[in-house]
């Protein structure tokens, strides 16, 4: 029998995400963002983000159904985003998702947001090697991980940020340097003018005597804001201080990800989340694991970003793993660890690991 089409819904922070996978083959997703609306504060305002969801959900899934060439009766299960994210946000979209599985008599899946990052790839490269390093770097999060049965295995921590993460760098500094929110996609593009050897920017957490795979920006951020700062009166030659940051960012970013891959053993580095669209970060990466002889995989730029197609494809890895699917008052968790691919009751996590 084959497996389901699975509704993937994605809503933890601006971006509102429906997407449609069955077997590990994308069949369409749409995504509508109000990046726009927080534009003007210079970051995400949660009230906006909660009520932008509530507008744009349902058209969002009736455009990931018409891509996709199918009818609502087509679903044969909902997975959602549960945490972590902004609880508003996440409420909208948990909702949302409740409602199509009870109207649908489908299961629900809750899904751990980071987990859809790293099933991200697999809509494009296919199912990940057992294991694989992933190095998630994103707005919120900066995390290397020993992945091995996203559905069914628990996943290994090497290292996360201390503190900012790498996206949050990027967008600090950005305003700083006056350049417009968000601001890694801004940085990205005042580099290409810039010299990466411009300005000597700190290489946090890379001395010998520094716990090996964690990450911190602060300092980073702070080192780009006092460099800033010194030039008071002056015109900032931006181009160069954007291409110096992200130059420290990209080499911290690939030197402790390629170095957790020979320590290891692991031959596949999969690098994932909105900071992985970064141009500077994808070549950099390509050309330490080409040293290494280590296999690098990266999503195409529309699968980098937030999206419902992530979290289909996490559901439709737990649907094929047996997982048991979860109850009707399952809630969010904007704070989760990230522990397991499905954020359900420890029932559920069991259901999962038995299916093994």
């Amino acid at each position: 029998m084959d497996s389901p089409v699975v509704l993937g819904i994605e809503s933890s922070c601006d971006e509102t995400g429906a997407g449609l996978v069955r077997e590990g083959r994308l069949l369409g997703h749409a995504v509508a963002s109000s990046m726009d609306e927080h534009a003007r504060y210079g970051g995400v305002v949660p009230e906006i983000a909660a009520r932008a969801h509530v507008h744009a959900l349902t058209p969002v899934v009736r455009r990931a159904l018409d891509e996709a060439g199918l009818r609502m009766s087509d679903i044969g299960a909902v997975a959602v985003t549960t945490g972590p994210g902004l609880s508003g946000a996440l409420q909208v979209g948990l909702a949302g998702a409740k409602s199509l599985a009870y109207a649908l008599d489908v299961p629900l899946y809750g899904v751990h947001h980071l987990a859809g990052h790293v099933a991200a790839d697999t809509l494009e490269h296919g199912p990940l090697p057992d294991p694989c390093m992933v190095l998630i770097v994103s707005g919120g999060h900066t995390s290397l991980l020993l992945v091995r049965d996203l559905a069914r295995d628990p996943i290994v921590h090497l290292g996360d940020t201390l503190d900012d993460a790498a996206g949050e760098c990027f967008d600090k500094v950005a305003r700083v340097f006056g350049l417009p929110y968000p601001g890694g996609p801004a940085i990205d593009r005042a580099a290409r003018e810039g010299d990466p050897a411009a300005v000597p920017f700190p290489r946090p957490l890379t001395g010998p005597r520094d716990t090996p795979y964690a990450f911190s920006f602060s300092g980073l951020k702070t080192a780009a804001a006092r460099w800033a700062e010194g030039h008071a009166g002056r015109p900032l030659p931006v181009a160069d201080g954007a291409a110096s940051l992200q130059e420290a960012v990209a080499d911290v970013l690939t030197r402790k990800a390629v170095a957790a891959c020979r320590e290891y053993g692991v031959g596949t580095l999969v690098v994932v989340g909105g900071v992985a669209a970064n141009s500077r970060v994808r070549a950099l990466a390509e050309e330490r694991c080409r040293a290494a002889g280590v296999t690098l995989r990266v999503p195409p730029l529309r699968l980098c970003t937030d999206n419902g197609a992530m979290i289909a494809a996490v559901g439709d890895l737990l649907v094929r793993a047996g997982a048991e699917p979860a109850p009707l008052n399952v809630s969010i968790d904007p704070s989760a660890p990230l522990e397991f691919a499905s954020l359900n009751p420890l029932g559920a996590r069991g259901g999962a690991r038995a299916a093994a």
